[in-house]
């Protein structure tokens, strides 16, 4: 089992790692009506009769669209191949909570995790379930249905149990936006292009096993996004074609409640114990 990223991540690393998500194909997707012409990112206009605008201005758009997030105060959702992840970051009072679903429960192994950081503190529940769940080293110690605190000396720049408030992004919007490289305006706050997901690894959502396994291909992967009525990002949604082990999937990024998300709720300390030393071993 490979956990590569929580925080940040941890339902993109999932999607592609055979044996812990299924890999169910929801079928390679179109990328957008053939009626909206496609024009490269670098700022050329849209072919003349075409109601499109520049793809500069589209690009542009984009890009600003995810100033919002830097703020740190929003809820997301992120889903793809059965797995999902949803939850909320407040910067103002340094808190962020995910709550992720992997896999299935008829599947050989899934996992479900409750991850709240409250700084300077942070608690997992874990859940593993599954016909080989058992062959979790530790297993009956993490399967507790507490949430398990975590020492922070030992979770110190480990990418997969702590949340950096410098980037509060989980999915990584920013980069993977700057990663464009056509796109064409498709209606009112709506886009449609192609991204270049090779230069999109640090983003989180995209895992880098995959971006090998793509090869060529990584340069130019369909994508759609929409903004909302003051401009933001909603969401993104990156049409990942088959490559290796791995079926074609789509994997689906959205933001809501800019400015009015609330800070996550610490557990309750009756439900609380300390993390034991098998589940640092899980994610390290």
């Amino acid at each position: 089992m490979t956990v590569r990223r929580l925080s940040a991540g941890l339902v993109a690393a999932a999607l592609f790692t055979p044996g812990l998500a299924a890999c169910n194909s929801a079928g390679t997707p179109t990328a957008g009506s053939s009626a909206s012409p496609t024009v490269s990112a670098s700022g050329t206009p849209a072919p003349s009769g075409s109601a499109a605008p520049a793809a500069g201005d589209a690009k542009q758009a984009l890009l600003a669209s995810t100033r919002e997030i830097s703020n740190g105060n929003f809820r997301f959702t992120m889903s793809g191949v059965g797995s999902t992840a949803e939850g909320r970051v407040h910067e103002p009072t340094q808190s962020a909570e995910m709550r992720v679903t992997i896999g299935k429960p008829t599947d050989d192994l899934f996992m479900k995790l409750d991850l709240v950081h409250y700084k300077p503190d942070s608690w997992v529940k874990v859940e593993l379930g599954g016909t080989t769940a058992k062959s979790v080293p530790g297993v009956q110690k993490l399967n507790l249905g507490k949430y398990q605190h975590l020492d922070q000396t030992r979770i110190k720049g480990n990418r997969n149990l702590g949340f950096d408030f410098d980037k509060v992004d989980p999915a990584g919007s920013e980069v993977l936006t700057q990663g464009i490289t056509e796109v064409r305006q498709t209606g009112d706050g709506a886009y449609a292009g192609t991204i270049d997901v090779s230069k999109a690894a640090e983003a989180g959502s995209v895992d880098p096993t995959v971006i090998t396994a793509l090869g060529a291909q990584a340069k130019s992967v369909p994508f759609t996004a929409k903004l909302d009525p003051q401009g933001r990002l909603s969401e993104m949604v990156i049409q990942i074609p088959a490559a290796g082990q791995t079926k074609a999937q789509d994997i689906k990024i959205t933001y809501s409640d800019y400015g009015s998300a609330t800070a996550a709720q610490k557990p309750p300390a009756d439900q609380v114990v300390e993390a034991p030393a098998e589940l640092y071993n899980l994610f390290n």
